[in-house]
């Protein structure tokens, strides 16, 4: 039977935004000091509430990146990670949060805006250490968003969104290196990548390098799906704090 009582629980609907760079060849992750409660001083991801006036998902996290950051959202590679419902995951109440991964090379330094207080750029490997401690779930989301990029890294040309327009094969691997974690020998990355048809193509002009012969510069190619695909080397490192 249809119970008159019920009614639909009050949901409310933020978005998070997990945004990748590389600076200085490690990976980095843009976190803001919350400037409001609940959390007031902590680290989080740059997001907010979704809007009443008719506003989709992907235009709040456009809007809130600039917001909170000042970033332009149309400078980066962004896709939809996941939503994060569990009951006490907010003390505001019952909160939905829809999160974002985004990518793009040397970035600038951040603005905080709105209830931040401060952005800044911090070392992936600070969070995923425990190092650097979160507010909400928001640690989860972050190795959820990173392990989606080095997921994405085996099977598809998004290594390609960490670098510029042009870019040489050894930019390339200090990509995979800086994401996986991991070192990777130079021929044998030489010899895979260009085995990958369609996914990078030689540029016309060459960047010479400070010694040694000129370096041949490459951009993103056609083809998205890697194949083969550049699979992670095993032993990978685990994600668990000291």
């Amino acid at each position: 039977m249809h119970d008159e009582s019920w009614s639909p629980p009050t949901v409310l609907l933020t978005v998070d935004l997990v945004i990748l760079t590389l600076r200085a060849g490690r990976l980095c992750v843009l976190l803001v000091e919350r400037g409001e409660e609940p959390f007031r001083g902590e680290l989080a991801l740059p997001g907010g509430f979704l809007n009443n006036t008719g506003e989709a998902i992907t235009e709040a996290a456009h809007r809130e990146l600039n917001e909170e950051t000042s970033l332009n959202a149309e400078q980066l590679h962004l896709e939809q990670l996941a939503a994060y419902g569990e009951p006490e995951r907010d003390p505001r109440g019952r909160i939905v949060s829809v999160a974002y991964l985004a990518i793009a090379p040397g970035l600038p330094e951040p603005k905080a805006g709105t209830d931040a207080a401060h952005a800044s750029w911090v070392p992936a490997e600070e969070v995923l250490s425990k190092r650097a401690r979160l507010a909400f779930d928001h640690e989860q989301i972050v190795v959820d968003g990173i392990e989606r990029a080095r997921a994405k890294l085996e099977y598809t040309s998004l290594a390609t969104a960490f670098c510029g327009d042009l870019f040489t094969i050894a930019e390339l691997r200090k990509v995979y290196e800086a994401v996986w974690g991991v070192e990777l020998d130079t021929r044998n990355f030489y010899r895979k990548v260009q085995a990958v048809s369609g996914f990078i193509v030689p540029a016309e002009a060459e960047r010479r390098t400070a010694v040694g012969r000129p370096a041949r510069l490459f951009r993103a190619g056609p083809q998205t799906v890697l194949s083969p695909p550049l699979i992670r080397p095993a032993p990978f490192p685990t994600n668990e704090g000291t």
